[in-house]
C-alpha cells in the first residue's frame, strides 16, 4: 500500500467561480501498473469513507480478493472536502496561514472529477480499465464517464443515480439544520458542532438503513448494549453510539460541506440534460442496485440501465437498504465476475514483483 499527496500548486477555479490558490489531494494506492498499463482499477468511496478501500470494502478488496493488488493497479482518492488527507475545511489556507473552516466552499461533484483529472494526468494514466463507486462514489463515476468517455473501459455505479432528487436533498438539509442547531458550530476550532454532527448522523442513518434490518439487528427485547443504562431500547442505543462514532473520527464542517456538495450533483447541467448526458458514456456499464434503499431507490438505477446505452443491471435483495452495497460484496463479486473477469482475465496481465 502506499498513501500519498499531489498537489497542484496553480489557481484552479471552483463552479462557484471562486479560485483557490492551489489544492492537494490525499490518494492510496494498491499493487503496479502492468507493462501495457490496462490493469487500473479507480475506486470511489462514499460520504465519510477515506481513500484506502481495504478498511471499509475488505470483501471486495485485498490479497485474493476479486480486485487483488498482484492483479490490479488499485487507485482511491480521498474526495476534497474530506478531513482524511486531501484539501477541507482543516487546510491550512496559504493565503491566511490559518485553517479554512467555514471559508472554505464546497466542492461540486463536477469540481471534484476536474481536480481528480490532473492526478490522473500526473500519473501518466490514459486508460482505466475498470471504476467503481457507491452512493456518492458513484456520483462521481458517472459525472467522470460522462466528462471523458474513451478513458474508461468498464465502470459499475451502485446504488447511485443520475441527478440527487428532492427526496435525497431534503434528508442533507435535515442534517444541516441539526448541525446548524448546535449553537457551536460556527466556532473556528476543529471540535465546535459535535452534538449537531452526532444528531445529524443519527437522521442519515435513517435513510442509510431499513426497516426490516432494524428489526434484526436492534429489536425491542434485544439485551441491553450501548453508551448509557438511561436509554432503555437497542434502537435508540444505536442511534447514539453512531453519532457518538462520527463526532470521533470526522469534522463537522467537513460533514456539512458534503453534504452540500451531494445536492449539486446533476450530470445534466449544461449538458443538454440527464438523458444526453447519460447517452455520451462509452463504457460497458453495470449497475448496482439495492431493491430496499430507501435514500436512493431501485428506479433510479432501472434508469441509469435503461438511459446508458448496453448497460446491464443487478438489482440485490438485501435488509439492509443503502448501505447493502457495502454489506452485500458476495453477490456484487458474482455479478463482477460475469461481468468482467470471465470475458477479460486472460488479457490482464499478473503484475511481476
Amino acid at each position: 500500500m502506499s498513501t500519498q499527496i499531489f498537489t497542484y500548486k496553480q489557481s484552479f477555479t471552483l463552479d462557484s467561480g471562486i479560485t483557490l490558490p492551489q489544492y492537494h489531494l490525499a490518494y492510496t494506492t494498491h499493487g503496479k501498473l502492468n507493462a501495457s498499463c490496462d490493469n487500473v482499477v479507480w475506486i470511489f468511496h462514499a460520504l465519510t469513507a477515506n481513500s484506502n478501500p481495504l478498511e471499509w470494502w475488505p470483501g471486495l478488496v485485498g490479497d485474493g480478493k476479486f480486485f487483488d493488488p498482484a492483479k490490479y493497479f488499485i487507485i482511491c482518492v480521498n474526495k476534497p472536502g474530506s478531513p482524511y488527507g486531501s484539501i477541507s475545511p482543516l487546510s491550512i489556507n496559504p493565503q491566511t496561514n490559518e485553517p479554512y473552516y467555514h471559508d472554505l466552499p464546497f466542492f461540486t461533484i463536477r469540481d471534484m472529477i476536474k481536480m481528480y483529472q490532473q492526478l490522473k494526468n500526473h500519473l501518466g494514466i490514459r486508460k482505466i480499465f475498470l471504476a467503481l463507486g457507491g452512493s456518492t462514489g458513484g456520483m462521481q463515476l458517472l459525472e467522470w464517464a460522462i466528462d471523458e468517455p474513451e478513458l474508461f473501459e468498464h465502470i459499475v455505479p451502485i446504488a447511485t443515480n443520475a441527478a440527487l432528487s428532492p427526496w435525497a436533498i431534503a434528508f442533507n438539509a435535515s442534517q444541516r439544520m441539526a448541525i446548524e442547531a448546535d449553537s457551536t458550530w460556527l466556532e473556528r476550532r476543529p471540535d465546535a458542532g459535535q452534538k449537531g454532527l452526532a444528531a445529524a448522523r443519527s437522521i442519515a442513518l435513517l435513510s442509510y438503513r431499513h426497516y426490516i434490518g432494524y428489526d434484526i439487528t436492534q429489536p425491542r427485547d434485544k439485551a441491553f448494549v450501548g453508551l448509557s443504562q438511561s436509554v432503555e431500547f437497542a434502537a435508540d442505543n444505536y442511534q447514539r453510539y453512531q453519532g457518538l462514532k462520527l463526532v470521533n473520527r470526522y469534522n463537522v464542517i467537513c460533514y456539512y460541506r458534503l453534504t452540500q456538495s451531494m445536492d449539486s450533483h446533476d450530470v445534466g447541467l449544461n449538458r443538454g440534460g440527464v438523458q444526453a448526458a447519460l447517452q455520451r458514456i462509452k463504457a460497458k456499464t453495470l449497475v448496482i442496485g439495492i431493491k430496499s434503499d430507501v435514500l436512493y431507490p431501485i428506479g433510479e438505477q432501472e434508469y441509469l440501465r435503461d438511459t446508458i446505452r448496453g448497460a446491464e443491471l443487478l438489482s440485490i435483495a438485501s435488509d439492509f437498504g443503502h448501505d447493502g452495497f457495502l454489506l452485500e460484496y458476495e453477490k456484487i463479486e458474482t455479478a463482477l465476475k460475469k461481468f468482467i473477469e470471465d470475458k477479460t482475465s486472460r488479457h490482464l496481465k499478473v503484475v511481476n514483483e
